[in-house]
């Protein structure tokens, strides 16, 4: 695993050591940055179940000025913060070990505010519908922000909540499909 473009293009990245990850690949991570950026000019993003904190980095290779990474588990936040090390971006990330629920609720707290929100969950074990009415209700999201979904195309995501319009929605696999909503907070017109 590496980072694939940017300021840090090539540099590898450590993988979450347990088989309770699915890091995103080369092909899946250029086809959602070119569909989203391919490169940024500041604005701030969360990484929720960061596992290696793969895209959030690439995020910060491309631009991005700041990311929030969250995971529950201890060992893919100790990767998250031995690869940002690393790289020595320490000053450009938060890093918090967290259901991705309670996460958002803090975000919110705290009035952080997010152009970009990258969902990455296990398959079939989270609902979207949750995570999605979170984000509405903590008011983490900036007017046109965008969600990114990597998902099982058999998973169910929110495609009624008229805040969120499907932008883009690709199937890369049987087991990989890429869904990118963007938020308007007075729903569709």
């Amino acid at each position: 695993m590496r980072v694939i473009s940017g300021r840090f293009k090539g540099h590898p990245l450590k993988a979450v050591p347990n088989m309770k990850t699915r890091p995103t690949t080369d092909k899946v991570k250029e086809s959602l940055f070119h569909q989203i950026g391919p490169y940024f000019d500041g604005g701030s993003a969360l990484d929720l179940f960061a596992g290696s904190g793969n895209l959030g980095i690439e995020a910060i290779s491309r631009g991005m000025s700041s990311v929030v990474f969250v995971d529950h588990q201890y060992p893919a936040i100790q990767t998250v913060k031995d690869n940002v090390k690393k790289l020595k971006i320490s000053d450009q990330c938060e890093i918090f070990r967290n259901d991705a629920i309670r996460a958002v609720k803090a975000a919110g707290k705290h009035g952080k505010k997010f152009d970009y929100i990258f969902l990455d969950p296990p398959y079939r074990k989270v609902s979207f519908d949750k995570i999605f009415n979170q984000l509405i209700k903590a008011d983490v999201l900036v007017e046109g922000a965008m969600v990114i979904c990597e998902h099982d195309p058999n998973d169910e995501l929110p495609l009624d909540l008229k805040q969120f319009e499907v932008v883009k929605q690709d199937t890369y696999s049987s087991t990989i499909s890429i869904t990118i909503f963007s938020y308007n907070l007075g729903g569709k017109l």
